[in-house]
């Protein structure tokens, strides 16, 4: 066998031979690509089709045992090293140029054990894979809003989604992990072994190894809830932004309510009339009874003349899966996000404006709303540290043809330039693109020293460095 050419941590390139490949090879489980063999190509493409990088080699694991052998293949020749989950990070971390990539996508096992409502959860797994498995018994982890995510990333980055008001963030319910660390050894972290990895991986990212399995808590939820969207004229957007705030505010834990402001999409529940027009859109979730769900969903539903009320009890995992549509693989993604502790006037304007201004179709804001038990928790208590932040906005800029690349992006710079004396400062990790190296800190706030501490020990060569990196200076 030819001789592998790699991309090394120092920016040079290393010369493999074959039969070491070939060794590599021979001791996994799943698989190993190279460029030209069948199916490398749709290895290595990721959600978000900006990014096209082409990995020497591609580990595709079967198990903890594959993921050793790739990490002490890539340490011992000091390659470059990424790690793919569900592959739907904005940044494109899941995948390099030149070095070796590990593909968990084959790791999508879901065991839940309904009497101790414990469930385990493979590297690989989607939201998707976990909701099925846990809704069949009536329970569920809190997570995010798009069943095709992974939920390998999402869970190191913290994890908020419609239920997270009611039982934290994703990794508020995290148990537990399986995690090979830089020097290839599997690793079990909780609160009694390992504590320091364990509190690290609840919002660190990707720093410190490649996690095979999280076993999280389950909470009651389900099969229905009450939960749908209110679609608004874009006229009406001004006076509904400042009653939705109000009516925030005061929602019990249970109720979640996000604001979407987007052109109305070619769906069968939107009027042909309003397709592409510009809407703002209320997204609601309720955690409760489905009495309480309808009495506590109303005055958001009171407000305005709405174009479309979609509001009453659906299945959880069809509303889980309710933005799939809008979010398919193969466009080009752009991200700018902000936290926010209230959305002043100043911050409801400049959204609004952007709103009238979208460069193509598929763009959209959205404002999540945090709070609730999120809030409850202490800054310390997990790495990740903004626990007084109230709203996410996020500008999700989509197109389809590069030429649109510079007016696309300059969209979201130009909104993320206007919010930022309206804003905290902070970041939410995983909505953080490529080119924002600058706000890393700011990402981990006061918990940034200990992270770097952390990095120092389980991973001193910064092999997992294809993340939002912490530097072990500090």
């Amino acid at each position: 066998m030819d001789n592998v050419r790699l991309q090394t941590l120092s920016g040079a390139h290393a010369l493999v031979d074959g039969t070491e490949v070939e060794a590599l090879r021979a001791a996994l489980r799943g698989g190993l690509l190279l460029p030209g063999d069948p199916g490398y190509d749709a290895a290595r493409s990721i959600w978000n089709a900006m990014i096209d990088r082409k990995p020497a080699m591609i580990v595709q694991a079967l198990g903890a045992v594959d993921v050793k052998a790739a990490v002490d293949f890539a340490r011992k020749h000091e390659a470059v090293l990424a790690v793919r989950g569900g592959g739907h990070n904005i940044a494109g971390n899941a995948v390099c140029d030149g070095g070796v990539m590990i593909d968990l996508s084959r790791m999508r096992s879901v065991r839940v054990d309904p009497e101790s409502r414990r469930v385990r959860v493979e590297g690989g797994a989607l939201l998707s894979d976990l909701d099925k498995e846990t809704q069949a018994f009536g329970l569920v982890v809190p997570i995010g809003i798009n069943s095709t995510t992974g939920i390998a990333g999402l869970t190191l980055g913290g994890g908020f989604g419609w239920t997270s008001r009611t039982f934290g963030l994703t990794i508020d319910n995290l148990l537990s992990v399986d995690i090979v660390t830089a020097d290839g050894e599997l690793r079990r972290a909780d609160g009694r072994q390992n504590p320091d990895l364990f509190w690290a991986v609840r919002g660190g990212g990707g720093n410190f190894g490649v996690v095979t399995s999280f076993e999280f808590g389950l909470h009651p939820l389900g099969p229905m809830v009450v939960a749908g969207l209110l679609l608004h004229p874009i006229a009406e957007a001004p006076a509904l932004m400042r009653e939705y705030r109000r009516l925030a505010a005061e929602a019990p834990d249970e109720l979640s309510a996000w604001l979407v402001l987007r052109k109305a999409p070619p769906a069968p529940f939107v009027p042909a009339e309003w397709h592409g027009k510009e809407v703002i859109i209320i997204a609601l979730c309720h955690t409760g009874t489905l009495t309480a769900g309808e009495k506590d969903a109303l005055p958001f539903r009171k407000l305005g003349k709405p174009i479309v009320d979609l509001v009453g009890p659906h299945p959880f995992t069809g509303w889980q899966a309710a933005f799939d549509p809008l979010l398919t693989p193969g466009a080009r993604n752009y991200w700018k996000s902000h936290d926010f502790k209230e959305l002043s006037d100043g911050a409801c304007d400049a959204l609004l404006d952007a709103a009238k201004r979208l460069p193509t179709d598929e763009c959209e804001l959205f404002v999540g709303q945090l709070g609730g038990r999120v809030n409850r928790i202490a800054p310390e208590a997990t790495a990740y540290p903004r626990r007084d932040v109230r709203f996410i906005v996020n500008m999700h800029t989509r197109w389809r043809d590069p030429a649109q690349d510079e007016t696309c992006i300059g969209w979201a710079r130009g909104l993320f330039k206007a919010l930022a004396p309206h804003a905290l400062g902070s970041v939410y990790v995983n909505f953080m693109p490529s080119d924002e190296k600058d706000r890393i800190h700011g990402a981990f706030g006061s918990n940034y020293e200990r992270l770097a501490e952390v990095k120092r020990r389980y991973d001193p060569i910064n092999l997992f460095r294809l993340n939002q990196n912490i530097s072990q200076t500090g």
